[in-house]
């Protein structure tokens, strides 16, 4: 972590924006971020011209983030011209993707990702309400609908259903596809628990139809196991989708 962030005045110096592995950001995303009301974002790629450490070093100053739990409490207890509570924002890096997020109130983040159009009345957003447009990454899709949600994109579950059918009737045996269940390369949050047993339902209907034994239910992974998300993390669950 750079040094340069102790050095800025009335901040958490301990602050943490850099996950060390896929695990650890969408678990600090989801649960950290977006299940505690930090709704709006803004996300996007380090451009190439910068370091990940410049990039951070401007996010970080121009927000105002590194600040320490107590200090976002006492801010949401003030307000700000508006007549609106002070906002708090975050940020959150995995490799050269970002995410910086910002709850209900006011903050320079609205103020910035806001454009008025040439009427000088419509507003622009650039910035992005999760629980209307989920933050995809890493295969994953994470919002909010009543409650913080992780599940398969799209894609990468159309990707993961194809290479599940194709292994479906290859052998006799389930073993086989009970590996493959339990190595599934995404962690078991709730909908992408349900969308492992729709993937599974499937992989048995097709071994019905060939007159193979059905594979058991209990080769899904359903408990996760919470990860230090900027500790280093080794995995030993291959990959299948990005």
């Amino acid at each position: 972590m750079a040094s340069w962030v102790s050095g800025m005045k009335q901040k958490d110096s301990n602050y943490k924006w850099e996950a060390t592995s896929l695990e650890g950001f969408v678990q600090q995303l989801a649960v950290g971020y977006v299940a505690r009301r930090y709704f709006f974002y803004v996300s996007g790629q380090v451009p190439g011209r910068l370091s990940t450490q410049e990039h951070d070093r401007r996010i970080l100053e121009k927000f105002d983030v590194a600040h320490s739990k107590w200090s976002r409490y006492r801010r949401t207890k003030r307000t700000g011209p508006n007549g609106r509570p002070l906002a708090n924002v975050q940020y959150l890096r995995f490799g050269n993707f970002w995410v910086l997020l910002a709850s209900t109130g006011y903050h320079r983040f609205f103020q910035e990702h806001e454009q008025f159009e040439g009427d000088g009345i419509s507003r622009l957003c650039q910035y992005v309400d999760v629980r209307e447009t989920p933050i995809r990454f890493g295969g994953y899709s994470i919002g909010h609908n009543g409650k913080a949600s992780v599940r398969i994109g799209r894609r990468a579950y159309r990707e993961l259903k194809g290479h599940f059918l194709q292994q479906a009737t290859a052998s006799r045996s389930t073993e086989r596809m009970e590996r493959e269940f339990n190595r599934s390369p995404f962690e078991p949050y709730g909908g992408v628990t349900r969308q492992m047993f729709a993937v599974l339902r499937a992989v048995n209907r097709a071994r019905k139809m060939a007159g193979l034994p059905l594979v058991p239910h209990q080769c899904i992974r359903v408990k996760r196991k919470a990860v230090k998300p900027f500790e280093p993390f080794e995995s030993d669950i291959y990959r299948l989708a990005a």
